[in-house]
């Protein structure tokens, strides 16, 4: 071949496959090794003579040379670029090498250089990409956190300014195309919306727009149904309007209302009004609370680098949200969640393989917003009430029936009620619930299933509302006990 055609066949080869083509197109084009050194080479992988060659070649400052080492010779091209110390297009072949080898090292070495360039550039770009979603990932952690201040200040840095009020929408997606789905919301809400991907679950967003329409080209139409028009594999989950201080609620209700919006047509649905469970039993409820995690907020680790109350807090709420996917929020070990699961077990005298236990631990956590970030918080008396005495209190008596009511209302499926019942006694465990039922594994999914649709709440998927059916069912167990 002519050296124009090595010239046309090297700046194709740089366009189409980048460096790693190129350079494996000259190795076996020449008949030899053929490589960059530089401060990223690894040096068990390149000659010897490469390496010292390129010292020798960037010590001297000069553009290339030619060293000679028994029946190897060593051509050396110095490459402009990004990197530092300069990077040195090398390439070792037998002795004596072809004449025109210098001059299609010559001609490699400046479209090397500039994909070289490129290359390093589009790293850069993804590592900047990559610290953004980590960052945008952290704003989110801290708002579920209670963390205000803090996720303002990070956030106004990135932009947009977080909204408040907000609705907060959770959209399921298949997971290549979150890309694409995030740069619709953005459309749709004239980049006013704070868009992170889920930590938990990987086909998912987490949009947090300000209450109104959408924007742009479907503006005056609801945020939800213009998403789900323009994106029809989506499907979407909203919260009611909340301030930004309750965005761990409205997440809870958007992912409610998601399990809702998978058995719809229209593939998106509203959480459903009803009562809350913090609200109701935030006055009866309060001194038991303080009581039960008062040992984890007050909790002093032996070791500086092992977890503290707080810590222990967030890795709570972590596991009674997502279970095992916890790791992925937290971003530990499942055996480092284990031991600590273990720990505040000891601490709060909790067994937590108990549907029972796990319920009271969640309804203490609510009502009890960012105790954890305390240096100390003072125990309630030793007389304050237990758990069945706080479910026993009127109000919560009145949530719980109006939370139950669906189960018997005129569109609950035969046997909703007792379902429910025997899928709780067994800690929510499928499979010995099914056993219990005498059906199948899938068809007690099935029958759970359709009974998410009727509550609109999640049940099986978490965040489930199983903890609610739970202290909903104790509380009506606990008035008929006193009615009697």
């Amino acid at each position: 071949m002519s050296r124009s055609d090595d010239v046309l066949k090297v700046h194709r080869l740089a366009q189409a496959g980048g460096s790693a083509a190129l350079l494996e197109w000259l190795a076996a084009h020449l008949g030899g090794w053929v490589g960059v050194v530089d401060s990223e080479a690894e040096r068990g992988r390149v000659p010897e003579a490469a390496v010292r060659g390129a010292a020798e070649l960037t010590a001297r400052g000069v553009r290339s040379a030619v060293l000679h080492d028994g029946d190897r010779a060593t051509l050396l091209f110095a490459l402009d670029g990004p990197r530092a110390p300069a990077a040195v297009l090398a390439a070792v072949l037998e002795q004596p090498p072809h004449p025109g080898v210098p001059a299609l090292l010559a001609d490699a070495a400046v479209p090397l250089a500039l994909v070289l360039r490129a290359e390093e550039a589009e790293r850069r770009a993804e590592r900047v990409r990559r610290a953004e979603l980590r960052t945008r990932e952290a704003v989110l952690r801290l708002l579920m956190s209670g963390l205000l201040p803090t996720a303002h200040q990070i956030a106004g840095a990135l932009g947009p300014t977080l909204p408040d009020p907000l609705r907060l929408y959770v959209v399921e997606c298949p997971a290549g195309r979150l890309a694409e789905v995030s740069s619709l919301c953005r459309e749709l809400t004239g980049g006013r919306a704070w868009i992170v991907r889920c930590p938990v679950y990987v086909r998912h967003l987490i949009v947090l727009a300000p209450v109104g329409p959408a924007a742009g080209p479907a503006a005056g139409r609801p945020l939800a149904g213009a998403l789900v028009e323009a994106a029809p594999d989506c499907t979407v989950g909203v919260s009611g309007e909340m301030c930004l201080s309750e965005a761990p609620v409205a997440y809870t209700q958007a992912f409610h209302a998601l399990a809702v919006a998978r058995g719809r047509a229209e593939r998106h649905a509203r959480f459903g009004p009803g009562p809350e469970l913090a609200l109701a039993a935030h006055e009866a409820g309060a001194g038991w609370a303080g009581t039960l995690l008062a040992p984890l907020h007050t909790y002093e680790p032996r070791r500086p680098q092992d977890p503290g109350g707080q810590e222990l807090r967030a890795t709570a709420e972590a596991w009674l949200h997502f279970a095992s996917h916890a790791t992925r929020l937290l971003r530990i070990h499942r055996n480092t969640l284990a031991a600590r699961l273990r720990l505040i077990e000891v601490l709060l005298g909790l067994d937590l393989a108990r549907l029972a236990d796990q319920a009271a631990l969640s309804l203490a956590l609510r009502l009890t917003p960012g105790a954890g970030r305390a240096s100390g918080t003072d125990p309630e008396p030793a007389g304050a009430p237990g758990l069945d005495e706080v479910l026993s209190d009127p109000r919560l008596t009145d949530w719980a029936r109006g939370h139950l009511s669906g189960l018997t209302g005129p569109d609950a499926p035969a046997g909703a009620r007792d379902t429910v019942r025997v899928w709780l006694a067994h800690d929510a465990q499928l499979g010995p619930a099914a056993a219990a039922m005498g059906v199948s594994v899938p068809g007690a999914r099935k029958r759970l299933t359709r009974i998410e649709a009727l509550l609109e709440r999640s049940l099986l998927q978490s965040p489930s509302a199983r903890y609610d059916l739970w202290l909903a069912h104790r509380a009506e167990d606990l008035a008929e006990d006193l009615a009697r």
